[in-house]
C-alpha cells in the first residue's frame, strides 16, 4: 500500500513527496513564465526612465497650453518619433527627392551597400528556423501618389527637433518644442510649424495612428516610445 501511495504521488529528487507527479512537471513552466514577467517587467520600467530622460516632463503640457490657448478646444499632444519610411513616387525611402544631392547619395549607397550586407546575414539568422515572412515586411509611414498632400505636412515634420502633433476636435497641428532632453524652463517657446482647421483638415484616426488626405495620402505617424503609445491609448479609450 505505501509503495502504490508513493508511485500515484510521484517523488522528485529535492521536491515535495506530497505534490502530484502532474503538478511537479509543471514547475519548471511555471518558473520559467515568472522569469520572463520578470524581465518584461524590468524592460518596461527601462523603457519608461528612457522616455523621461528623453522626453521631460513639462513639455507636453507646454505644448497643450499653447493650442489649447489657440484653437479654445480641448487637445491631445504626442511627441512623434523620426523614423519615417515614404512610398511615394519621386521621393526615396528615406523621404529625400529623387535626383538632389547626388554626390551625397553616392558615398551614402557605398554606406548603405555595407549595411544591407549586414542586414542580410541578420535576416538569414532570423529566418533560417521558418519564421513568418509578415515580420519581414517593411512599414511605410508616408504614402500616396506624386505630389501627394500629405508632404506638405511631412517635409515640414522631417527637420523639426522636437516633433509633436496636436488635435482637437475640429484641428491638428505639428508643434516643434526642440530638443525635449532638456530642461523644459530653458527651451524655446513651441513653434508651430504646421497646422490645418475644418474643413481643410485631413482626417485624423488616433486610433489607426492615421492622417488621411483627400487625394488618398496618408501619413501614419510613428511615436517616441512606449510612454507615447500609453498616452494616446488613455485618451483614445477616455473618448469611449
Amino acid at each position: 500500500m505505501v509503495r502504490q501511495e508513493r508511485d500515484r504521488w510521484g517523488s522528485q529528487p529535492g521536491g515535495d513527496p506530497q505534490e502530484p507527479r502532474h503538478l511537479a512537471a509543471q514547475a519548471p513552466a511555471r518558473a520559467r513564465r515568472r522569469a520572463a514577467e520578470k524581465i518584461f517587467a524590468n524592460e518596461e520600467r527601462l523603457e519608461a526612465e528612457r522616455d523621461r530622460i528623453l522626453v521631460r516632463p513639462g513639455f507636453r503640457e507646454r505644448v497643450e497650453e499653447t493650442m489649447r490657448s489657440q484653437w479654445r478646444e480641448p487637445v491631445v499632444a504626442l511627441r512623434l518619433g523620426d523614423d519615417l519610411r515614404f512610398d511615394v513616387p519621386g521621393r526615396r525611402l528615406d523621404g529625400t527627392v529623387k535626383g538632389k544631392r547626388l554626390v551625397r547619395r553616392f558615398f551614402w549607397n557605398i554606406l548603405r551597400g555595407i549595411g544591407v550586407a549586414a542586414a542580410y546575414v541578420f535576416y538569414l539568422s532570423n529566418h533560417a528556423g521558418g519564421g513568418r515572412s509578415g515580420r519581414a515586411r517593411r512599414e511605410f509611414h508616408v504614402m500616396g501618389p506624386a505630389n501627394a498632400m500629405a508632404l506638405d505636412l511631412v517635409d515640414r515634420l522631417r527637420p523639426a527637433k522636437g516633433p509633436w502633433l496636436v488635435c482637437s476636435p475640429s484641428s491638428v497641428a505639428v508643434v516643434d518644442t526642440g530638443s525635449t532632453s532638456v530642461d523644459p524652463a530653458d527651451a524655446p517657446q513651441p513653434q508651430i510649424i504646421w497646422q490645418a482647421r475644418k474643413p481643410q483638415a485631413p482626417d485624423v484616426g488616433l486610433g489607426t495612428r492615421t492622417i488621411t488626405w483627400p487625394d488618398g495620402s496618408s501619413f501614419k505617424f510613428p511615436l517616441h516610445g512606449r510612454t507615447e503609445a500609453q498616452h494616446l491609448r488613455q485618451y483614445v479609450e477616455s473618448l469611449r
